[in-house]
């Protein structure tokens, strides 16, 4: 698996190496052993998967006790999907990395700890998976907006197609500068 650095030093994408051929193809997404080595050492412990239409932006969620590193991948469809750095002692505070990630490119995405995340589906469906390294905790659960102007987040929003959001992310997300952060 290639190791892809982005703009913020703890985001990383990883490029599986895939071997195809007339039948399909095959590819390693998981080695705890090369996870532990190059990006975190902590065990995952759940997986999570949802299908969403074109247009659905879930985000940008995080929680605040039991945080959750991510590691995220399109099993098919494509999404745009966003980091953003919620730790208030880091150099890249306030700032995100943003990704394509579909089942033609194969990327993972891993999104950190102390990061809020979220993803806008650009294809007609999508099937998104992640592995976490804590259990959702719905109580510690926090939203901001996905269009906050502070974070200026370049969505590559389809025109035409209506934004598609949850109750709890039209309702209740709040604004960046209203947000809980880490320390």
């Amino acid at each position: 698996m290639d190791l892809i650095e982005t703009k913020i030093k703890d985001v990383k994408l990883l490029k599986p190496k895939v071997f195809g051929d007339s039948r399909g193809y095959f590819m390693e997404t998981w080695r705890e052993e090369f996870f532990r080595k190059n990006i975190f050492d902590k065990p995952l412990v759940q997986d999570n998967q949802s299908s969403s239409t074109i247009g659905v932006l879930r985000g940008l969620h995080y929680q605040t006790s039991h945080t959750q590193g991510k590691l995220v991948r399109v099993l098919s469809g494509k999404v745009f999907d966003v980091a953003v750095d919620l730790r208030k002692s880091s150099p890249t505070f306030g700032q995100y990395v943003g990704v394509e990630l579909s089942d033609a490119n194969k990327l993972q995405f891993w999104v950190p700890e102390g990061f809020a995340h979220g993803f806008y589906v650009m294809s007609e469906e999508a099937v998104f998976a992640y592995k976490c390294t804590d259990y959702y905790d719905p109580t510690s659960e926090h939203s901001i907006m996905w269009d906050d102007p502070t974070l200026d987040i370049a969505w590559p929003v389809i025109k035409g197609v209506k934004i598609n959001l949850s109750e709890k992310d039209l309702n209740r997300a709040t604004s960046f500068k209203d947000a809980v952060y880490f320390e």
